[in-house]
């Protein structure tokens, strides 16, 4: 599913045009960035839970030469799917 086809159904089932849908759904993905860049968790009772995770710099391997390289710490965004959305995944 693609951004407009979440849109069209967040019209339908919130009963809203799709440029109300649209802004809805835009101004909810800024809360969640905006969130996570201020460093707080984003939790989505029965959803999941959004937070920044960090990872250390770690030693890997280039595919192409097979050389070994360090690669460089960095922050990550990590979801876990709360028990609601994993039983009905199931």
């Amino acid at each position: 599913m693609n951004k407009s086809e979440l849109i069209d159904k967040i019209a339908a089932g919130a009963g809203l045009t799709k440029a109300e849908s649209k802004k809805a759904l835009d101004a909810a993905v800024a809360a969640v960035k905006e969130a996570l860049v201020a460093g707080d968790k984003v939790a989505l009772v029965g959803f999941g839970t959004f937070a920044i995770n960090e990872r250390g710099e770690h030693e890997g391997i280039n595919p192409a030469t097979k050389e070994k390289i360090m690669i460089p710490a960095k922050k990550v965004v990590k979801f876990k799917a709360g028990a609601e959305l994993a039983d009905a995944v199931k």
